[in-house]
Formats: C-alpha cells, sequence, structure tokens
C-alpha cells in the first residue's frame, strides 16, 4: 500500500502520460479490496441509488446516503484519494448550500474532493467550493441528473453543434477552478481534444482513450449490476451469476438437511454431558 496520492500527484500524472485508473465504490468492503489493487482513485457515486438502494436513477439519492456510504469508503481505503459525490439538489439551489454540503463530505467522510454535475450553469458554484478550500470535479456530457433533460441516457455532443457546447462548458469549469473533469459518454475525439485543451486532468467513463484516466461503476465491472449494460462498460467478472448460484446452492442444502453439519457447530464442552443432562431435566 503507498502513499496516498494527492491533487499535484494527478497534475503530475497527466503530464507524465501516466493513466488514472480509478472505479465508483459504496462500501467497506468493495473499497479495501480496490485499494489492495492498487487503485488511484475512487469515487463514492450518486449511482449508488441505482446499483445499491434500487432506485431508476439518481435523482432521489440524498446528502444522508452520499454521506454514510462516503465514510464506509473511508474506513475500506484510507490510503486512497476519494471523490464524494454531490446528489441532486445538494448544490444547485444556491452557493451557501453548495459550500456547506460539500464541506459535510469532508467533515463527516473525510473525502479528499467532491464531484458536481453540469458546465457553465454550476461554474458559480465550484467557484464558490473553490473558494471555501474545497476540491472539486467537474462532470459533463451525460449528466444522470440532468438525465430528463438531454432525453434520457445518452451519449452527448455527437455533432459540432453540441460538442461546442460541451467545449464551452469544459472551459468554464476549469476557469472557475475545477481541479478535473469527468467526460461521460462524449466521442473520443472531442475527449482527445479536451484532454490537450485543458491545463487540468481530463478523464473519462464511457468517453474514449485519449485521456487520463478511465472510470468505471463497480457494479458494471465486476457484473453485478443486472438491470442494464452501458456500451462502454468492459465486464471483469460476472459476480451476479457467482452469487446466485451460492444461494441456490445454499437453500439445496438448507433443504435436504445438508447444511449445517457437524464440523458447522458448537458442541458442549468436553465432560459437562451429564451437567446438560441434568440441566434438561429442570424442564420437563
Amino acid at each position: 500500500m503507498g502513499k496516498k496520492k494527492t491533487r499535484l500527484d494527478f497534475v503530475d500524472m497527466k503530464k507524465r502520460g501516466e493513466k488514472v485508473a480509478w472505479i465508483t465504490a459504496y462500501d467497506f468492503p468493495t473499497a479495501s479490496f480496490a485499494e489492495a489493487a492498487g487503485m488511484d482513485m475512487i469515487l463514492v457515486g450518486d449511482s449508488l441509488g441505482m446499483v445499491v438502494l434500487g432506485y431508476d436513477g439518481t435523482v432521489p439519492v440524498t446528502m444522508e446516503d452520499c454521506i454514510r456510504h462516503s465514510q464506509a469508503v473511508r474506513r475500506g481505503a484510507p490510503q486512497t484519494f476519494c471523490i464524494g459525490d454531490m446528489p441532486f439538489l445538494s448544490y444547485q439551489i444556491s452557493d451557501e448550500d453548495a459550500v456547506r454540503n460539500g464541506g459535510r463530505f469532508l467533515k463527516e467522510a473525510s473525502m479528499d474532493a467532491v464531484k458536481l454535475e453540469g458546465g457553465r450553469r454550476v461554474a458559480r458554484r465550484i467557484r464558490a467550493l473553490t473558494d471555501a478550500g474545497i476540491l472539486v470535479m467537474g462532470h459533463i456530457g451525460l449528466t444522470p441528473q440532468s438525465s430528463g433533460q438531454l432525453g434520457g441516457f445518452k451519449a452527448q455532443g455527437r455533432d459540432p453543434e453540441s460538442a461546442r457546447e460541451l467545449i464551452a462548458d469544459a472551459l468554464a469549469v476549469q476557469e472557475a477552478g475545477a481541479w478535473s473533469l469527468l467526460l461521460e459518454a462524449v466521442p473520443p475525439e472531442l475527449t482527445a481534444f479536451l484532454a490537450k485543451k485543458l491545463t487540468i486532468p481530463v478523464y473519462s467513463i464511457g468517453a474514449g482513450a485519449p485521456c487520463d484516466g478511465q472510470l468505471l461503476i463497480c457494479g458494471d465491472m465486476l457484473g453485478l449490476f443486472q438491470a442494464f449494460t452501458p456500451k462502454f462498460v468492459k465486464k471483469y467478472a460476472q459476480l451476479a451469476e457467482l452469487e446466485t448460484e451460492a444461494f441456490r446452492a445454499y437453500v439445496e442444502d438448507v433443504k435436504s438437511g445438508a447444511f449445517p453439519g457437524d464440523e458447522h457447530v458448537y458442541h458442549i464442552l468436553p465432560g459437562r454431558e451429564k451437567d446438560f443432562e441434568e440441566l434438561f431435566r429442570e424442564f420437563p
């Protein structure tokens, strides 16, 4: 386990051309496994609404949900740079709300930074957070919290007109003081342009390879989230199948009497058998 990275390390990695590998995580065990594997960063994403809590989207996720899961992740990965995802309506209303809620991630969950969605429309919020001493990652492209405005979970920036808007958003995020930017579901050509244009690290989730690093949702890459699989996901395991088969085998063993076996129980202390016989006789 190496020393926890800082913002400056990620800037240096961009300069050296070293890719950043990071995932979302929402609980202690997943975070601990990610840290043991050498993950550069962990995002406690509001995607927990779908992956963990079973919602149809991210909008119902609350600050309390995000703080609780961030605390668990921090306990599991104490030496990994961790980012708390600001949920819907935790920053949209006012600068004061944004700073108060952003600060909670640092004070209550020991996160190293926060992430929020949007470009030019949230530039003031990014500035307010950075002025308060909070590291902010921007997020543009397919932004799930505003997927209704986007017409659903659809790729963005695939024509010159919408790409121009995203470029303006990216520049505004950098100008507002964000330390990094996440691009979601945009063409790799646009990703490559922005990674070269911006001085801050530019990361991809479904935005192609030509940038400074890649993010995947843990439930997707592990084959745990079954509702749908985005085109950009590579599955590195099929844990849902393994879990289902293990549960099925357990059910069969319980019903057949194969479990628990003698090796799974705690017997009375040797030499105390007669004492137990006397004990049981007390309750005819």
